[in-house]
């Protein structure tokens, strides 16, 4: 009956004007999820304690997802502890940056807090949280037109304490806005120990302003055809409420989300914990995630690009350019460069060496000559040439 109605699905929204069919090379990302690493983080997630506001806790568990993002090989200049005032202490969210080949100042947000109140939240929210890890381990090395931010929330269990300032301070801080596609929240997708956990539910907006509900309402049955190709799961229609993608949704950008369909009762309890969960439930929402995400942000179906893994993603954009050339280091480790422009008669017109770099450095070539010019990238260890069109 699934398959059945998985199909009339299709149907429907192929002769609504757009298609999603099973790619197989997003099905062989998907299939590299791994329940061993599910339950492993679950359980160390677990002996990490109660992560209160102010607790020894929640500076552990925040030092420990920045190990595991940096041993997927993301660098340094990739992550962000975006700081912020909750009550009498100081609480931090973690964000990490893929750029995206094509629309790199157009974001996806992958986003699930990792605070907790009362208990470990081994569900509530360390079932998101290692859902979001195992995506950014697979995507790591995965090209993807829009750009990807992975944003581990504190402050959550406060009120959205956390992404509330992110929206203040820096989604609306940004000139120009920052530009989301679209928000993916993850919390509570543990299920339920001894029920059968075979539905996920899938999040739209039904709220105001309402301005965006159409478009979050299109991203959903989007996420739930993702489901079906992508997992064995069922899914349910819902509607968002009560976690961080509200505070985006206040902000007119569209959301949508996954939350379990056999809800716990051991929420902000001291029973919130592996034991009353379903691990295999959280590995089956993950690969769901994976695949909706390479969906949301348009991923590569070459996977095995051998230019992109020798030029570690290092990108100089947009291409062509008018005025301002922005330098994206993708997943090169390295502190410091030269970057260089020749024109075609070789002769180098502008060089700069860049200590401490960061993740996008901005270069002004307003005053350089319209024409074909190669971009050079030099490191102590690695020299990355590009093509680059000046207008």
């Amino acid at each position: 009956m699934k398959n059945l109605l998985f199909s009339i699905f299709v149907l429907l929204t192929i002769s609504n004007g757009f298609s999603q069919v099973y790619i197989p090379a997003y099905g062989n990302v998907v299939n590299q999820c791994s329940q061993a690493n599910i339950t492993s983080k679950l359980t160390y997630f677990e002996s990490l304690g109660v992560k209160r506001r102010g607790t020894t806790s929640l500076q552990n568990t925040l030092n420990w997802l920045k190990t595991e993002y940096l041993s997927y090989g993301y660098t340094a200049s990739q992550l962000y502890e975006d700081s912020f005032v909750n009550g009498a202490f100081t609480c931090k969210n973690l964000v990490v940056t893929k750029i995206g080949t094509v629309h790199p100042n157009t974001f996806v947000i992958v986003c699930g807090h990792y605070d907790s109140i009362v208990g470990t939240g081994t569900n509530d929210n360390g079932s998101g949280v290692v859902s979001i890890l195992e995506v950014a381990r697979l995507l790591r090395n995965v090209p993807t037109e829009y750009s990807i931010r992975f944003i581990n929330f504190s402050g959550e269990e406060d009120g959205l304490v956390g992404s509330q300032d992110y929206v203040d301070t820096i989604v609306n801080s940004t000139t120009p806005k920052m530009d989301i596609k679209l928000v993916f929240n993850l919390d509570e997708v543990g299920g339920v120990a001894g029920l059968t956990n075979d539905t996920i539910t899938c999040e739209r907006d039904t709220g105001s302003p309402t301005s965006n509900n159409a478009a979050s309402n299109v991203v959903t049955n989007e996420l739930i055809t993702c489901v079906g190709l992508y997992s064995p799961l069922n899914t349910f229609l819902s509607y968002a409420y009560a976690s961080d993608y509200m505070t985006f949704e206040n902000n007119n950008e569209v959301i949508t989300g996954f939350f379990e369909k056999n809800e716990t009762t051991h929420r902000h309890t001291s029973t919130d914990l592996l034991v009353n969960m379903d691990p295999t439930y959280v590995f089956n929402v993950a690969k769901a995630a994976i695949g909706a995400t390479m969906h949301f942000a348009v991923a590569s179906t070459t996977l095995e690009n051998q230019t992109n893994t020798a030029d570690f993603q290092v990108r100089f954009f947009p291409n062509p350019v008018k005025d301002v050339l922005t330098i994206s280091l993708g997943s090169l480790h390295e502190n410091n460069y030269t970057f260089s422009l020749i024109d075609i008669q070789g002769k180098t017109v502008f060089s700069k060496t860049v200590e401490e770099a960061k993740l996008l450095e901005e270069i002004n070539v307003s005053e350089f000559s319209t024409g074909i010019y190669l971009g050079v990238l030099e490191t102590s260890s690695q020299r990355i040439t590009k093509k680059i069109v000046i207008e």
